[in-house]
């Protein structure tokens, strides 16, 4: 006997919003990949603690591909121990998206370190490394329009003449442009990319903490809807 009345309602509710789910998961998934890349691809950072909020949102959103199968095939056929399944799974994900969304907040603390470090090694790395290491460097201060961790001055051992910059610290990009011109503000940007870096990851950051809040948020009301539905099908079972 299925259920019947308000419970048919709360049934048809939760096989729509494991449909949302599916694309909750693609969501942790996608800016967990995003986050990853930024922090570790784009700006080259080594922290290992950098990716621990990134890699647990991935895993979650695959996880959840999982979950949502339960939650989908428990209501449609109105199963007491697949819904009740999906329910404990889905309390346990919100509980590792939640110490994500800390993880990401108490980054955000250490970061001004991890950037100025990362970026200093970045530098002291670039004449003895390869031209893809060096054409991320270069990209980098580009499209920051920025030069150095600090300042400009931060190169000065790029050449033998202690005031020349790469080229991609030049207002206007041309070849040889940087030689001999490290303090000249009209040739060559003075201020340091470490605030920008810093500014552009921390508003990375926040994404992922607001994913995995809003998302976590959706999930309760599920787990509710689950709740309700395991009621009433008890319920259809003791009128049985």
């Amino acid at each position: 006997m299925g259920v019947e009345g308000g419970m048919k309602c709360v049934k048809f509710l939760l096989f729509f919003f494991n449909f949302i789910f599916w694309l909750c998961g693609l969501a942790l998934i996608v800016v967990g990949i995003l986050v990853q890349v930024a922090l570790h691809s784009t700006f080259m950072i080594r922290d290992a603690s950098a990716s621990g909020a990134p890699i647990v949102l991935i895993g979650v959103g695959v996880v959840i591909f999982l979950i949502a199968f339960f939650g989908c095939c428990g209501a449609w056929k109105e199963n007491y121990c697949m819904v009740t399944t999906f329910a404990i799974l889905l309390s346990l994900v919100i509980i590792i998206e939640i110490a994500a969304a800390i993880a990401g907040y108490v980054f955000r603390g250490k970061l001004s370190t991890v950037v100025q470090d990362s970026l200093t090694d970045m530098i002291s790395k670039y004449n003895n490394s390869s031209a893809e290491f060096q054409e991320t460097v270069d990209q980098l201060q580009e499209d920051l329009k920025c030069c150095g961790v600090n300042s400009s001055s931060d190169w000065r051992n790029f050449r033998p003449d202690g005031n020349s910059v790469p080229d991609s610290c030049c207002v206007n990009v041309t070849k040889s442009c940087g030689i001999g011109s490290m303090t000249n503000p009209t040739k060559v940007y003075q201020k340091g990319c470490h605030d920008a870096v810093e500014a552009l990851l921390k508003k990375n950051i926040q994404w992922v903490i607001v994913a995995a809040l809003v998302i976590a948020f959706l999930q309760i009301t599920g787990i509710v809807l689950a709740c309700v539905l395991m009621r009433g099908i008890r319920s259809g079972y003791e009128v049985m």
